[in-house]
């Protein structure tokens, strides 16, 4: 009779290697977070508001800092050594005073350039020397399951950070002037009451979104402004000191569109914006339009949503005749119309 030797792997040098590697990887994580930390901590400012006015009841998407009597924190991050921060707009609006408390200085007294409720953005100015900028992202790069770190001052916490993972791309989230937010960023790096305009940053420790609210009453569901969208509200608000957009001078509520009249005039869209009321003698040309109207489209781009007429009226629009397809009395029309400006 024979005998063989057979030799197998070895199970436990093989768990040790396993462990040695997640040990590896844990380092690795936490390295960058530290690195980062270090890097943005020093940007990263509180923000204190004093304000008279009563606050607002919240909603499920939560903006927790909304100054109410006798004032509340938020967050925000200095994006140029001159003393530009960018916060939410939530965070300052209807304030009578505000103090920014950076890293190992006294409290400033900061002045609001600009807000825009629209994109919860707003931009302050300090005036103090030796300020440490963080830069944006293009937020356009950012993937889904990308660390995502959250820098701010929860409960008023100075210089706390959370971390996670990016968990979604492209959300969108309703503004307290009603239009929709969009390429929202979602994340699961917890926001608590403080964090509101504090950045959320890569593992480059460079600026992806703002934070700006979480959906209660459920955990890691927070978002944040794109900073691709932060960038150019902010570089509006400190160059003009608003965000200019085009208003056609209507009110309007979405519509669903019958089979047959989809049909009959060739329409891609199934809902339409239906004119409530037009109004008269405005900033906007939109005498073509009446009461009744359903806009299916702008220049050809379709129109389904009042939303859509958002994001098609910018800037570029003010002062521009457009044609717009509607429908009347069941038939489809173009009518003209030149956007004024919404103030």
């Amino acid at each position: 009779m024979s005998y063989y030797s057979v030799s197998g792997p070895d199970l436990g040098a093989a768990s040790a290697s396993s462990a040695d590697n997640d040990a590896k990887l844990l380092d690795a994580y936490s390295s960058t977070v530290v690195n980062v930390a270090k890097k943005v901590s020093p940007s990263v400012v509180q923000i204190k508001v004093a304000a008279t006015r009563p606050a607002r009841s919240r909603s499920a998407n939560q903006r927790p800092n909304q100054p109410g009597e006798g004032g509340s924190t938020g967050s925000g991050f200095v994006i140029s050594s001159d003393g530009y921060i960018v916060t939410n707009n939530h965070v300052v609006a209807g304030a009578d005073r505000i103090t920014v408390a950076l890293p190992d200085r006294d409290a400033l007294t900061a002045t609001l350039i600009g807000r825009d409720p629209a994109t919860d953005i707003a931009v302050l100015k300090v005036y103090a020397d030796g300020l440490r900028a963080i830069r944006f992202a293009d937020s356009k790069q950012v993937q889904v399951g990308q660390i995502a770190i959250a820098l701010g001052n929860p409960y008023g916490f100075q210089y706390s950070l959370t971390a996670g993972v990016i968990s979604a791309l492209g959300r969108t989230l309703r503004s307290e002037s009603g239009r929709l937010i969009d390429d929202v960023l979602q994340t699961d790096a917890t926001l608590n009451p403080g964090n509101s305009g504090g950045p959320l940053v890569n593992s480059q420790g460079d600026v992806i979104g703002v934070n700006t609210a979480v959906i209660l009453p459920a955990q890691g569901i927070c978002f944040a402004v794109s900073s691709n969208l932060a960038n150019l509200v902010a570089g509006k608000l400190i160059t003009e000191g608003r965000v200019r957009r085009g208003y056609l001078g209507i009110a309007g509520q979405l519509i669903n569109l019958t089979e047959r009249i989809r049909q009959y005039n060739q329409l891609s869209v199934r809902t339409g914006v239906i004119v409530a009321s037009v109004e008269p003698d405005g900033v906007a040309n939109n005498s073509d339009l009446q009461q009744g109207d359903i806009i299916v489209a702008y220049n050809d781009r379709p129109v389904a949503t009042v939303d859509d007429l958002h994001l098609i009226l910018t800037d570029v629009t003010i002062g521009r005749p457009a044609q717009i397809t509607i429908l009347r009395n069941g038939r489809k029309q173009i009518a003209t119309v030149t956007p004024g400006e919404l103030k």
